[in-house]
């Protein structure tokens, strides 16, 4: 009974125990219906007869294009069609082997150059001229990097000391035409002084400095190319004025007013007179003004305490020659 049992057992073990089994869900087929199907076919023949655009025909072309140039030129397909290939290998070239002799052959190329497509429409050789430019443009960036950073900062400081030397010296100008000008008032006579003074405490107003109308060559050189410059500005400005005015009036214009009429309608200004020797040559400013702007400040300098006992960097005078408690010449020397 046991074995009977035991067989039965193994065999119902063997078999499938079809009431456990669990089937895996079957994907539902979709069956397209007709309609669909026309859609589908409609959307595909819209898209195989679009028209392309220019960019994406261009687009196109330079997909296909790289792909043919990414490919070796000694694969089969493309070799059996090459007749550059085929004559090749009747001389005995083998793809993967250089050509030459053997001991050249280690550094020898084992593709053919590949063609490099021209896209823009400049020349053969604007390529090479653009190259060698770019590579005189970064040499020449290379030597202005090797440019010692402390010789700019020299050169810097130069300029600088160089423009704060001009500024001195046209302050220097202005103290000595100060100067001359009060050293001439005072040749006046005492009730004319003394008329002056009240007018000046009363009105406590600036006085305008006027054109001169000295000659240049009495001027002193040291400061004379002040006065110059002056009298050229308003001759060149009065110039202009006078051109424009006669540019605005009509031809048949005609200025008849009798003296009594220009006094009574205020125009009895006195008419600009220019300096006799402003057009002249002068070559002893010439000279000065080549001079290193460090020697005309100078003599400024030396033509103040000389002429006036004046300091330039005390800014005062002194009562006399020995200008007793001035440091010395130098800027230096009042640090």
């Amino acid at each position: 009974m046991a074995s009977s049992n035991d067989n039965a057992s193994g065999v119902g073990d063997e078999d499938d125990d079809y009431m456990n089994m669990t089937f895996g869900e079957e994907e539902p087929k979709t069956t397209e219906t007709s309609l669909q199907r026309r859609q589908r076919l409609k959307r595909e023949g819209e898209i195989k007869g679009r028209v392309k655009s220019k960019a994406e025909q261009a687009a196109a072309e330079r997909e296909e294009r790289e792909k043919a140039l990414n490919e070796s030129l000694l694969d089969n397909a493309r070799a059996k069609k090459s007749k550059g290939f085929a004559m090749m290998a009747r001389m005995g070239f083998k793809p993967g082997v250089a050509l030459g002799s053997a001991d050249s052959a280690e550094h020898a190329r084992l593709e053919p150059i590949r063609p490099q497509m021209k896209e823009d429409r400049g020349g053969i050789g604007l390529d090479s001229d653009r190259k060698r430019a770019l590579n005189e443009a970064a040499a020449q960036s290379e030597k202005r990097q090797k440019v010692d950073e402390t010789e700019f900062r020299d050169r810097v400081r130069r300029e600088r000391e160089q423009a704060r030397l001009e500024r001195q010296v046209y302050a220097a100008m202005k103290v000595c035409e100060r100067m001359d000008e009060e050293e001439q008032g005072g040749t006046k006579a005492g009730g004319e002084e003394a008329e002056e003074e009240t007018r000046g405490a009363k009105t406590q107003k600036k006085k305008k400095r006027t054109i001169s109308t000295r000659p240049l060559k009495s001027i002193p050189v040291v400061w004379r190319g002040l006065i110059r410059n002056r009298e050229e500005a308003e001759r060149d400005r009065r110039m202009r004025h006078d051109l424009e005015q006669s540019s605005t009036r009509l031809p048949t214009f005609v200025e008849d007013l009798e003296d009594d009429d220009k006094t009574a309608l205020g125009k009895t200004a006195t008419a600009y007179v220019q300096v006799e020797d402003l057009e002249e040559e002068d070559p002893e400013l010439d000279e000065f003004n080549a001079l290193e702007v460090e020697e005309r400040l100078k003599r400024l300098v030396v033509y103040l305490r000389k002429q006036y006992n004046y300091c330039f960097w005390c800014k005062c005078g002194y009562p006399d020659e020995t200008m007793e408690g001035c440091p010395g010449l130098t800027e230096e020397d009042h640090d």
